[in-house]
């Protein structure tokens, strides 16, 4: 006959092991983690299916020349790279690139951080001002694009027509803000920047209101205030905010496509033409598959490499730990 002994409120005989401690952290370590991947196989057959597996077929495209309507496929190696640097449209499309995401960042950068602080001073009575703010990101660009294209239209936009009436320019068709190959990567840049200016205010605006009351306080009396207080006190305390905000901004803003396509089609004469733009006509309008793919590989090494060293500069600057 067994003994009979009780622990931890529970009957035990002789005959059957004590689980010890260590062995039900085991146990239940391992069912936590079975668990945890059971959650996570949805997402991850998700994300395999509709980005893994198209981003290795865009990969390989790019090593094959391709022609749907003759239904060939013929390997061709790098040549399809080597093609894409011999061509001048590429080179002035990725350049055209750089302008407008470094022109729509630093105007959304710098307005959204004028509008944070605004409404971090006036606290609680900015509300009515936080909303109407907010307003243009429930805008669809492609709706936004209409409207700008309405208003900077040569010859009867509103936009002219004011300034004619208020003496500033001669007439309504002085300024071709769409037509002038000059200014229109610049006038196509407006939407944008009106649109996603009030993200970067929503996300440095909580950045704002993350930051000790402390801190800025020991800065004012210890001297600091105005220009001194934001570039030495508040920005470094908001750089893993600015991180993420002027990454995504800068990624969105590097493959904008709808807003440039309703307003100009990238025209005049290409002169709005970007790389998003470049590889759709590449694509779509050309049928030539494989130089689309190999412009889209390069696109996205190189959104990699900047958004991988803007991370590495704003977030962590010099290396170091913090």
């Amino acid at each position: 006959m067994s003994s009979v002994s009780l622990a931890d409120d529970r009957v035990v005989t002789a005959q059957d092991p004590v689980p010890t401690p260590a062995r039900r952290r085991s146990r239940r370590a391992l069912g936590d983690a079975a668990f945890g991947r059971l959650l996570l196989a949805p997402a991850a057959a998700f994300l395999a299916v509709f980005v893994l597996w198209p981003l290795l077929r865009l990969v390989l495209d790019s090593f094959y020349r391709t022609d749907a309507l003759a239904g060939i496929r013929e390997f061709v190696g790098l040549a399809n790279y080597a093609a894409l640097f011999a061509q001048p449209a590429f080179g002035a499309a990725a350049g055209r690139t750089a302008i407008y995401t470094a022109l729509v960042v630093t105007a959304e950068f710098l307005l959204g951080l004028a509008m944070a602080l605004l409404f971090h001073a006036l606290g609680n009575r900015s509300r009515p001002l936080q909303t109407a703010f907010l307003y243009p990101l429930m805008i669809a660009p492609v709706v936004a694009g209409l409207l700008w294209r309405f208003l900077l239209i040569d010859n009867f936009g509103i936009i002219n027509e004011l300034l004619a009436r208020f003496g500033i320019i001669s007439s309504s068709a002085a300024i071709g803000w769409l037509s002038d190959p000059g200014i229109v990567l610049y006038a196509v840049a407006l939407p944008d920047i009106w649109l996603a200016t009030s993200f970067i205010t929503l996300v440095l605006y909580a950045g704002l209101q993350n930051i000790p009351v402390e801190i800025t306080e020991a800065a004012r009396q210890d001297g600091a205030g105005g220009w001194r207080l934001l570039l030495n006190v508040i920005l470094p305390q908001l750089r893993p905010v600015m991180a993420v905000a002027l990454i995504v901004r800068g990624v969105d803003a590097a493959r904008a496509f709808d807003v440039i396509l309703i307003q100009t089609d990238g025209g005049p004469q290409s002169a709005s033409e970007t790389l998003s733009l470049l590889i759709y006509r590449t694509m779509v309008r050309y049928g030539d598959q494989g130089l689309a793919s190999a412009m889209s590989v390069l696109y996205l090494l190189v959104m990699l490499v900047v958004a991988v060293a803007a991370m590495r500069f704003l977030w962590n600057p010099g290396g170091t730990n913090r």
